[in-house]
């Protein structure tokens, strides 16, 4: 049973946007933290932004805050990644995650993570 698959991925101009989606069969939607990381090229997995159960509380990497986005609809049960002013080095393979609430940490932290998605290719030209 795959719990999260992400979408929206692919190749933009650098100044560009994508929007990312993940779509998840996790219920309820609301027993989980929800985030997303990347792999860039060559480089470990970061954490890149996150959302508690409620959108009440978020989280942004230093490295995107101020372009990206995160959000979830919970009736819908997706949670997006809104990526504006795109640079090279925001190229990575992106990942979906689900932090359930009961055990989770915050900001999430990667060992931690129950669920993940397969990983979408986001490529930034220059």
């Amino acid at each position: 049973q795959v719990q999260l698959v992400e979408s929206g991925g692919g190749l933009v101009q650098t100044g560009g946007s994508l929007r990312l989606s993940c779509a998840a069969s996790l219920r309820p939607f609301t027993d989980y933290n929800m985030a997303w990381f990347r792999r860039p090229p060559g480089k470990e997995r970061e954490l890149v932004s996150a959302i508690i159960w409620n959108a009440g509380n978020t989280y942004y990497s230093d490295s995107v805050k101020g372009r990206f986005t995160i959000s979830r609809d919970n009736h819908k049960n997706i949670v997006y990644l809104q990526m504006n002013t795109l640079k090279p080095e925001d190229t990575a393979v992106y990942y979906c995650a689900a932090d359930q609430v009961w055990e989770s940490n915050w900001p999430p932290q990667e060992y931690g993570m129950d669920y993940w998605g397969a990983g979408l290719l986001v490529t930034v030209s220059s």
